[in-house]
């Protein structure tokens, strides 16, 4: 018995969309949803206390950036990292490869892992099968990641869901690549359900195959083989068009187990999640909506508002007079706009909190659309206005 379940309360009958229940050992939380990124064990400016607010269930943080700093030992020491960064509902960590395949810029890659140099001049991979040997980017110190010690670090950081350690195919990247590079993640896959000892946190394992519908359908019947709790779907929104990557989604989706989670890895704008449950996706998550905060752009349902552009100046309207988030209640553009002017943190802290409430919004609005059977509607009428 897995430790993270799927429950499966509606599919739309005219879509692919799913109603669903993921049962945690922290708490039964509600599907589809966005999960918040913590990267570093704080979603940043944010309090717990704020989140729990704006409806935040599942939270996202990094084992790249938690192996390097504060190390997971120390968070161990300290009870986990619900109890290090006391946040007390679902928690997710992903397994660090998506960081050591974006971050670095000088790396090799043996089939035990990866090594990279941060800071270098040029890419340089030497896949063979051991791990990943990488320089920090911190303090420059050689470090070393594998399957098994990305496993034992998210044993030892505790949150609910640990992620398999998998290798992330660029876009563009060709057949023969990709082909060679999804057989070594789901080698490493299989290796990392041999390390995983933890029986109070679930491991998902993650889909790859690049932009080919027969590597995708090849990575996807593997990892089902190996029944892992849930299944990331890992390489999209890389730099592809939108619709090669709901072309590829679909075709990942319709091989992954009803009764199994599905998450749509590193996808957080609203067009994209919506497309993303129309396809039979459950979970999402993004360092977008809190990144481009700290730029002065918010997010509404059109698209984007840059409160930061001069045209905002003397407009005294919330940021949308529709969101009911803390900013919009009690904040105007014009004050926005002259706090990111003045350089004040809290308006880092005013568009963070907003967008945020955007996407777990956006996701209690689907998630009602799905119960009252009328999604595709919802749908249709969303995109219409959409611009991006």
């Amino acid at each position: 018995m897995h430790a993270v379940t799927y429950e499966l309360i509606k599919e739309c009958s005219r879509s692919g969309a799913r109603l669903g229940r993921l049962h945690t050992p922290h708490g039964t939380f509600e599907t589809p949803m966005f999960m918040p990124v913590g990267t570093q064990a704080t979603v940043k400016t944010l309090s717990p206390e704020e989140l729990y607010d704006m409806g935040s269930q599942v939270i996202l943080s990094n084992t790249y950036h938690l192996f390097l700093r504060p190390g997971h030992e120390l968070v161990k020491k300290a009870g986990g990292l619900h109890k290090f960064m006391n946040y007390k509902r679902g928690m997710l960590t992903d397994s660090g490869g998506f960081q050591v395949f974006s971050l670095a810029h000088r790396r090799k890659i043996r089939e035990e892992g990866v090594s990279f140099q941060v800071f270098s001049l040029g890419a340089m991979r030497k896949i063979k099968e051991e791990g990943v040997t990488f320089r920090s980017h911190i303090d420059g110190s050689r470090q070393f990641l594998s399957p098994e010690i990305a496993t034992q670090v998210q044993e030892a950081l505790g949150a609910d869901i640990a992620m398999a350690f998998d290798e992330c195919i660029p876009y563009p990247a060709d057949y023969d690549y990709a082909k060679q590079s999804t057989e070594r993640t789901t080698r490493w896959a299989k290796r990392c359900l041999e390390a995983h000892t933890r029986e109070d946190q679930s491991l998902f394992g993650i889909v790859q195959g690049g932009m080919y519908k027969d590597l995708r359908k090849m990575s996807a019947d593997s990892l089902t083989d190996m029944d892992f709790a849930g299944y990331g779907i890992g390489g999209l929104s890389v730099g592809e068009p939108k619709p090669m990557m709901y072309d590829i989604l679909g075709e990942t989706t319709q091989h992954l187990p009803k009764n199994k989670a599905r998450y749509l890895m590193g996808v957080g704008t609203a067009d994209c999640i919506i497309e993303g449950v129309n396809l039979g996706v459950d979970m999402f998550d993004c360092v977008f909506p809190t990144r481009v905060a700290r730029n002065g752009t918010a997010m509404v349902p059109e698209g984007r508002l840059v409160v930061r552009n001069k045209t905002y100046a003397e407009d005294f309207r919330p940021i949308d007079e529709r969101c009911g988030c803390y900013t919009c209640r009690n904040f105007s553009r014009a004050y926005i706009r002259h706090l990111f002017k003045a350089e004040e943190l809290f308006a880092l802290r005013l568009l963070t909190i907003h967008n945020l409430y955007f996407l777990l919004d956006l996701a209690r609005q689907i998630r009602q659309a799905i119960a009252e059977d009328r999604f595709p509607e919802f749908r249709e009428a969303y995109l219409a206005n959409y611009r991006g």
